[in-house]
């Protein structure tokens, strides 16, 4: 017996879903060049559009915009990483001991920066997977937890002293162009390449759309569960590095309040926060949107209090954006 090939309405269904999330990325890429337009008409003698400015921008993007690369897998997946932040703190501080001059080659503080990262990533994944502990709880008690400890390990005061051959690792340009910028197109261009065109990606999204029948479909659920948070770790373990390299310190208390913009990049570029749903295209434009606004914003003059409070307000919209188009 054969029944009528369902193919033509799955096709159907399938060309719908990709024309509105092309529809849905080009909406958003036509409201950050009219962000963009907006600012540099207001911005005196147009300077927000300088070239200068243009870089400086990049450069205020990279670090976020790769943090929120790890970020997107993690809500893909249908969780959350609030401890990126004090992650970012702990791999500066770990990389800086060991990139004094003479000391290691620069491999090794890049290495133990990443390695913490993982290490944090590692016990948030297992906490969730198979302690079962809710991702926001497990995630804000490793935030505290290892800020802690980079107060502790660093003394309470920034390390300085720093190598040239490190501080040379995200200060320096290639063709004109920001490295740091270079850094961020590279990590976004993977991490959209293994979400769109690989198993483990397709199985991510299966994940955060529907766990259950991720588990009936053959997918090892828990194991799979830990990886988004071991690479949301590695990423802030890099970003850590990178900071401490552009600072020129290792700071205890830097990365404060980084999770925050991750998660609005990746709320704005339209991934969702229920799970299941998100391109790395839109983080990109989402994590731009946010640097942008920023720097926007302090050319205008607009104080550091009212820009908090845009930001939250274009967060708060965005989730509302997202809730109504599930609904609908």
């Amino acid at each position: 017996m054969t029944s009528a090939p369902p193919t033509a309405a799955a096709a159907g269904t399938k060309r719908r879903f990709s024309s509105g999330s092309l529809l849905k990325d080009a909406g958003l890429a036509i409201i950050f060049v009219a962000l963009v337009i907006g600012l540099t008409l207001a911005s005196p003698n147009h300077s927000f559009l300088s070239l200068n400015n243009i870089f400086l921008i990049l450069v205020q993007t990279s670090i976020n915009g790769i943090l929120a690369m790890g970020m997107m897998y993690v809500i893909i997946s249908g969780h959350i990483d609030l401890s990126v932040g004090s992650t970012v703190g702990l791999a500066g501080v770990a990389a800086a001991l060991v990139a004094m001059p003479g000391e290691y080659p620069l491999i090794v503080p890049i290495l133990v920066g990443l390695a913490v990262g993982v290490g944090v990533g590692l016990i948030n994944g297992i906490g969730v997977a198979y302690g079962g502990i809710p991702s926001f709880i497990i995630t804000l008690g490793t935030l505290t937890a290892v800020r802690g400890i980079a107060l502790i390990v660093s003394g309470g005061a920034p390390v300085s002293g720093l190598s040239p051959e490190f501080q040379g690792l995200a200060s320096g340009r290639v063709f004109g162009i920001p490295v740091l910028a270079i850094y961020f197109v590279v990590i976004a261009v993977i991490a959209a390449f293994v979400l769109r065109k690989t198993v483990f990606g397709r199985r991510i999204y299966a994940l955060g759309g529907n766990p259950q029948a991720a588990a009936v479909s053959g997918i090892n659920v828990k194991r799979l569960t830990v990886m988004p948070f071991i690479i949301a770790g590695l990423l802030a373990g890099l970003c850590g590095v990178l900071l401490a390299s552009r600072t020129f310190t290792g700071s205890p208390t830097a990365g404060e309040s980084y999770e925050l913009d991750a998660i609005a990049a990746v709320v704005i570029g339209g991934v969702s926060m229920t799970g299941g749903r998100g391109k790395a295209f839109g983080v990109v434009i989402g994590a731009l949107m946010i640097a942008v606004i920023a720097n926007g914003l302090d050319i205008l003059g607009i104080n550091s209090n009212m820009q908090m409070v845009i930001k939250g307000a274009i967060i708060a919209l965005a989730v509302l954006i997202d809730v109504k188009t599930r609904r609908d």
